[in-house]
């Protein structure tokens, strides 16, 4: 089993070295999280800018820096690398990576296109080693009480999620709202539901009224298998901020706002009861409403990047796929790609491939 060092983790294993591979925005706040880990040893930081990296070395202790993604898969105290560049150099970093003999964690999106995460994922599976999207909102207090509730049957068979996340934001030059916000709620979703988000479809409706050249808000529909639906807004211009989440069930519905710190989660035990008199489906239908308790689930702090490293080396060390893997990613790519073709085919429900071995629009 990998590792090395004199330090222990919580399960008193060696641990593991890892080395993070951007200094930027998003890599600091990696290095932050594995040098606090019982888990890891941060080795090394790498960047092209070498007065960046430094810099970030120095506030995080004692860290080599270096200027070579060669340079540092040629490491033997590497067991693993933490990708934090541009979505574009992703798979080339990360294929470099696996071919090295590391395990991998790279930073959303997992590539920047279906294909290539593809490969990732395929080559990942030949070498026997660990590939993980860093999809942080999984690793929230929140989302994990989110993903038990469903997962224990809480709420029932679950038969639509309304997800919104809408602000006022920066209109970003390389993308659209689809590809900006939407991966947030998407991994989610994937993250929650048993099995993953596997819709049969997605449609996608956008609009660009302030003629940025790009949808700045957008509505993307998601029909489940069994007849479930998934809706995600997504909106550059709302002058109010909402981060809602509302999953129903069966048997409970639950809505999560997260920007209501003393009530982040509520668990409502009303909905409908829709019950056919005999075996015409054309015979009056009774209806009646259930009014139960609301409740609270309590939900600890913690730092969410703290739970995804830790997450990160509990299944390199036991050997199974992290709880965000690789096919993770892929199906969140395969999902916002399709939604691009939709809005480009002016909503147009775009099917999708439903094999665990494959992700993406049907062809």
């Amino acid at each position: 089993m990998p590792g090395h060092g004199n330090g222990t983790g919580d399960d008193a294993a060696p641990r593991l070295g890892v080395a993070v591979v951007g200094a930027g925005y998003w890599g600091p706040n990696l290095a932050r999280n594995f040098a606090a880990s019982g888990a890891w040893d941060l080795v090394a930081l790498c960047d092209l800018d070498l007065d960046r990296a430094s810099r970030l070395a120095r506030s995080v202790g004692r860290v080599d820096v270096v200027g070579s993604v060669d340079d540092l898969l040629a490491r033997d105290d590497v067991d693993a690398v933490a990708i934090a560049t541009p979505a574009r150099t992703h798979h080339g970093i990360v294929m470099s990576a696996l071919r090295a003999g590391k395990h991998v964690v790279v930073e959303k999106p997992l590539a920047e296109s279906g294909v290539q995460a593809r490969e990732m994922v395929d080559l990942a599976q030949e070498q026997g080693l660990v590939l993980m999207t860093d999809h942080t909102y999984c690793y929230t207090p929140a989302v994990q009480r989110i993903r038990e509730l469903v997962h224990d049957g809480v709420l029932g068979d679950i038969l639509y999620i309304d997800s919104v996340r809408i602000n006022l934001g920066i209109v970003q030059p390389d993308v659209d709202v689809l590809w900006d916000l939407a991966p947030h709620d998407l991994s989610i979703l994937d993250f929650i539901l048993p099995g993953g988000l596997r819709p049969v479809g997605v449609a996608a409706h956008g609009a660009d009224p302030l003629g940025a050249g790009k949808a700045c808000m957008a509505y993307l529909t998601l029909p489940l298998p069994d007849g479930a639906i998934a809706h995600v807004h997504v909106n550059w211009m709302s002058p109010t901020k909402i981060r809602q989440m509302v999953v129903g069930g069966s048997e409970r519905t639950l809505v999560w706002d997260d920007l209501n710190p003393q009530q982040r989660l509520s668990v409502y035990d009303r909905g409908v009861d829709l019950a056919r008199r005999g075996g015409d489906e054309r015979a009056a239908a009774t209806v009646s409403y259930r009014l139960g308790d609301t409740w609270s689930p309590a939900l600890p702090e913690r730092e969410a990047l703290a739970a995804m490293v830790d997450e990160f080396a509990a299944s390199i060390r036991e050997r199974r796929a992290a709880r965000t893997d690789g096919h993770a990613g892929a199906r969140v790519l395969g999902i916002l790609e399709a939604g691009s073709t939709s809005l480009l085919q002016a909503g147009t429900l775009v099917k999708m491939q439903q094999s665990d071995d494959k992700v993406g629009m049907v062809a």
